[in-house]
């Protein structure tokens, strides 16, 4: 199984221009893989992998490198997905298999650049399906398959593997806590294949829109803007034009409803809002201050990224 895949995996390398402590730019170098999901040069990686680089190379496992042109790189920073194109012909695709058949227990293999010291290969199982990993501050990755296989800096964008040498996960992150061990979390391609899709055919994912950043109620939210609730999602800004904004939300609003179900944190909205169809009018209760409201919102089409 692993011959069989290995052919398909990439390393990839970036680099990107970041400010060191003296204020001055250095160019810093980054190491992660992929995978040929289309003979005609289309690679699959994760869009932590190649967000921000100024260049990127792509090596196949026969050795030839390709310099990526920076438009025909496309991303998904919410789902943490990337592809992009190479000028070749002919090469190895991967199967993608159905993540959904997964089982606890089925043991799964990870292939991928680990540590950029090359292509290698680690065994373990599906420890947990369906799981949810808060990845940055307002981002949380949902749909994930949770596995012991070893997950090391470099991995990420490699194909998680079943027996039959099918595509079942993006490998995207793992829990690096002191005294953790084997929770390394790929997504699924359930979850992951009509991003993918998405990206080919318009360089963008479609997706309903509400216009809001959001930030879940604590104590210190409650006491620093003196709110009137201590649950909720609490609106820090909101897109001129957007839904929220011709439904009347305001900077400093916390909705507690929305469309008929209690929200007691930003997730639960962003959740909400993914499964919502587009055009749909939904029903938001708010607290501003003291005082509780109701709005309702119609979700338009997410506006397509700015290159």
């Amino acid at each position: 199984m692993v011959a069989l895949v290995k052919p398909s995996v990439v390393t990839i390398s970036t680099q990107m221009v970041t400010i060191d402590f003296f204020s001055r730019p250095f160019t810093q170098e980054g190491a992660g893989s992929g995978w040929i999901i289309d003979k005609a040069g289309i690679i699959v990686t994760n869009n932590h992998v190649v967000e921000d680089a100024t260049s990127i190379t792509v090596t196949l496992d026969d050795g030839r490198a390709f310099d990526v042109d920076p438009n025909t790189v496309f991303t998904d920073s919410l789902n943490d997905l990337a592809i992009l194109k190479i000028k070749a012909q002919n090469l190895p695709a991967l199967k993608v298999g159905d993540s959904a058949k997964m089982r606890v227990g089925d043991w799964v293999v990870a292939i991928g650049n680990a540590l950029g010291q090359g292509i290698r290969a680690t065994e373990g199982i599906v420890s947990r399906v369906k799981a949810s990993l808060p990845v940055d501050t307002g981002q949380t990755l949902y749909d994930l398959i949770e596995t012991s296989a070893a997950i090391n800096p470099g991995n990420s964008g490699g194909p998680l593997v079943n027996l039959a040498g099918e595509v079942i996960g993006i490998t995207s992150a793992k829990v690096a806590a002191s005294g953790v061990e084997g929770m390394g979390y790929a997504i699924s391609t359930e979850t992951a294949l009509p991003i993918i899709e998405a990206l080919v055919k318009n360089g963008y994912v479609t997706r309903p829109w509400l216009g809001v950043s959001l930030y879940t109620v604590d104590q210190f939210a409650v006491l620093r803007y003196r709110l009137g609730v201590d649950k909720g999602a609490l609106v820090t800004e909101i897109a001129p034009g957007s839904p929220a904004a011709k439904a009347g939300l305001k900077v400093g609003d916390v909705i507690v409803t929305f469309s008929g179900k209690e929200v007691t944190s930003a997730d639960d909205v962003v959740r909400a809002i993914r499964v919502t169809p587009i055009g749909t009018p939904v029903e938001i209760i708010y607290w501003r201050g003291k005082a509780q409201a109701t709005s309702q919102a119609v979700l338009v089409e997410n506006p397509p990224p700015s290159r």
